[in-house]
């Protein structure tokens, strides 16, 4: 069954340059019209995927929770959401639920069953090159909200990310050739903190090796579970973080989907059955497709993300996950590549720092 529609033309690139507050107008700007009509879908399409009906006056307190966690932990960035705010002509708790969306669904309100594939191949196990690719499964039908952002702050690194819906990050590659993806993973108390998609952002700004990015992590309060994957032009490392617990393995070749693989999480893995049968499927047929050592041309690593059940097919429900676009970055060329939507169906777009 198809996943769902493709987007139509290229994925919109959002150039941003200066002052964080300047680089959020920036991004509001270009993408003023888009964000617009996501969040009048039912306010951001929450409406499509939670259970009850969905107000402002329920979700002010917690979008405030996670405003405050952002302000204290990285004033950078909440100053971008108040820029991009401004360009888009929202409001400001408009903007600030954009980013915190995937928190205020929570998981005991969503079934999960599939959010993510990652892989990352570095040092000798980088057959031709160091990479980091992944699959991005999301519910509420995202691709036709996808964009990708090069972020040039003053006096900063300079980052290439992929954007859903006015996010400020999600997942990316920085001109040092640090790559960050991320994966759900579930366990724990999800309370205000720093969304993790905020975080990822962060972390490209911040560090230049996967050794600076575990450092600013332990530094961070993440307002839920993930599991992060690092990956350099010399080594790479799997995180996972269950409230206020970290645990990183350094690791130059490994899978992570949405089970706990650390032996200190795997007893808190609050996944249900269908969900971990699903995560545990993906894990092994993409260790499979890894053992055929994908070759120097990245198009290898989208074959393997286009296949299922890596590449998860849609079912015509929007609050079930589906492969909404897949990514394979190479740190060394301090490269992004993009298929959105089905990757099966999708021509691969480059975006490179240069």
């Amino acid at each position: 069954m198809p996943s769902g529609p493709t987007p139509s033309g290229p994925v919109p690139l959002v150039r941003q340059a200066g002052g964080h507050f300047a680089m959020g107008r920036q991004h509001g700007a270009a993408r003023a019209a888009a964000l617009r009509a996501f969040l009048d879908d039912g306010t951001a399409r929450l409406a499509h995927l939670m259970t009850g009906p969905v107000s402002w006056d329920g979700l002010r307190a917690a979008v405030a929770g996670y405003r405050a966690e952002t302000e204290r932990q990285t004033p950078d960035l909440a100053a971008e959401v108040r820029g991009l705010a401004a360009g888009a002509d929202l409001s400001e708790d408009e903007a600030w639920l954009l980013q915190s969306r995937r928190e205020l669904l929570g998981y005991h309100k969503v079934p999960t069953l599939g959010d993510c594939t990652t892989y990352a191949r570095a040092g000798e196990a980088a057959w031709h090159g160091p990479v980091l690719a992944q699959t991005v499964d999301l519910n509420g039908d995202l691709d036709d909200v996808i964009a990708v952002l090069d972020v040039a702050p003053a006096g900063g690194r300079r980052v290439l990310v992929l954007s859903f819906g006015g996010l400020l990050g999600y997942l990316g590659v920085n001109e040092d050739g640090l790559a960050v993806g991320i994966n759900l993973v579930l366990g724990g108390d999800w309370r205000p903190g720093l969304p993790p998609y905020l975080a990822v952002r962060h972390l490209l700004e911040r560090a230049g090796t996967v050794a600076e990015a575990l450092d600013v992590l332990a530094g961070l309060r993440l307002a839920s579970s993930r599991s992060l994957t690092l990956c350099d032009p010399r080594a790479s490392a799997w995180v996972e973080v269950l409230g206020d617990d970290i645990r990183a393995v350094r690791s130059d070749a490994h899978v992570h989907t949405n089970h706990f693989l650390h032996p200190d999480f795997a007893a808190r893995d609050e996944l249900n059955v269908f969900a971990r049968n699903s995560s545990l499927r993906r894990r092994e047929a993409c260790l499979a497709a890894l053992e055929r050592r994908p070759g120097a041309d990245p198009e290898e690593h989208f074959a393997v993300l286009s296949a299922p059940p890596v590449c998860v097919s849609g079912t015509g429900d929007i609050r079930r996950e589906r492969t909404v676009a897949a990514a394979v970055m190479l740190p060394a060329r301090r490269e992004l590549r993009i298929r959105p939507g089905d990757p099966s169906r999708a021509a691969t777009q480059v975006f490179r720092l240069t």
